[in-house]
């Protein structure tokens, strides 16, 4: 069974930090692309940012480029993003997903920034 559990999110001030993580089981994590995508409220499935099976292959999205970092443990079959200046309108609930459009993608985990 394919499962994907992030965890890291919460409530920060403008111009902090968080770090998320998604542990998970169930596929060959090493083989894969892995995806952060978001959804700020009333909108659709953001993507945030992508890595390539080795790690050495990060893309994102314009808007958090420079600010957020990707990476991946495949010892730990675990995903990170690592963000940083945070912003108010990086408001939205984080996935961790498997492919970019999110068809298989975890539960979620909510990252608010306060003004």
């Amino acid at each position: 069974q394919v499962q994907l559990v992030e965890s890291g999110g919460g409530l920060v001030h403008a111009g902090g930090s968080l770090r998320l993580s998604c542990v998970t089981s169930g596929f060959m994590f090493p083989f894969y692309w892995m995806y952060w995508l978001r959804q700020a409220p009333g909108k659709g499935l953001e993507w945030v940012a992508s890595i390539d099976q080795g790690g050495t292959d990060t893309r994102y999205t314009d808007s958090v480029d420079g600010r957020f970092t990707i990476s991946r443990d495949d010892a730990k079959n675990t995903l990170y993003l690592e963000m940083n200046r945070l912003r108010s309108d990086d408001t939205a609930l984080y996935f961790c997903a498997r492919d970019s459009e999110g068809a298989v993608r975890g539960q979620g985990t909510q990252v608010t920034v306060t003004p």
